[in-house]
This record gives structure tokens, C-alpha cells and sequence, in this order.
């Protein structure tokens, strides 16, 4: 007799709260939390940037960046960009790439790009902010 035989559970009690995959509550939550916070630091950055930075120069980006409040804001808006960008290719590579081998590549790589350009992102704004 096997355990499924003997076990006490129902089939509906076996497979509850397995969902389709047995995740992905989290991504959904996290996909969600950082669009919100996209729509309002997207929104903030384009007109703040467009009356700050009125000639369209070098040094007023730099004087846009200098400002303390407009590198932590430009710094989340990377970060979270990137990682609400994460999230969704994630989602993309996992329903549509069939190949075993080719998931875990485009997964790693994935992971890799925008952590690379993360860092390099804000290096660039805390490199403005602080000099070298």
C-alpha cells in the first residue's frame, strides 16, 4: 500500500497552497510594491529635472545631482527600476523559455545585468556627490 493510499488527507488537502509553481506570492507583492513606487518616483524625476536642469548642460546635471535629495531619489529610482525590471523578465524567462539550460543562463544573466548596473549607477551619483 503506498502513503497516499493510507494518508488521512484529502486530495484538495495535498495540493493546497502549492499553487502552480508552490511560489511566487512574494514576486507578485514585490512587482506591485515597486510600481507604485515607480509611478510616483518616475513622475517626480522627469519634472523635477526638467525645471531644475534648464539649459540642458553638464554642469546643471551635475548641480541637479549635487543635491541631496534629488541623488537619494534618482539613486531609488534606479535601484528600484532595475529591480521591478528584474522581476518581470524573470517572470517572462520562467513562463516562456522551454530549455532547461537556456532558463538558468537567461535567469543568471537575469540576476547579473541589473545588479551590474545598479552599482555603476549609483557609484556614478555618489562619485558626483562625494568626488573621488
Amino acid at each position: 500500500m503506498s502513503n497516499s493510499e493510507r494518508s488521512m488527507r484529502t486530495a484538495l488537502g495535498r495540493v493546497r497552497h502549492h499553487g502552480a509553481a508552490g511560489e511566487g506570492t512574494g514576486q507578485f507583492i514585490a512587482q506591485r510594491a515597486t510600481a507604485i513606487a515607480l509611478a510616483i518616483l518616475a513622475p517626480w524625476f522627469a519634472v523635477s529635472a526638467a525645471l531644475s536642469i534648464r539649459d540642458a548642460s553638464y554642469l546643471a546635471t551635475i548641480d541637479f545631482l549635487s543635491d541631496p535629495v534629488n541623488a537619494v531619489a534618482v539613486i531609488l529610482l534606479v535601484a528600484i527600476g532595475l529591480y521591478h525590471m528584474s522581476i518581470g523578465m524573470a517572470e517572462i524567462i520562467l513562463d516562456y523559455i522551454g530549455k532547461p539550460f537556456t532558463r538558468i543562463a537567461l535567469l543568471l544573466l537575469n540576476t547579473a545585468v541589473p545588479l551590474i548596473l545598479a552599482v555603476g549607477a549609483i557609484f556614478a551619483v555618489m562619485l558626483v556627490n562625494f568626488g573621488v
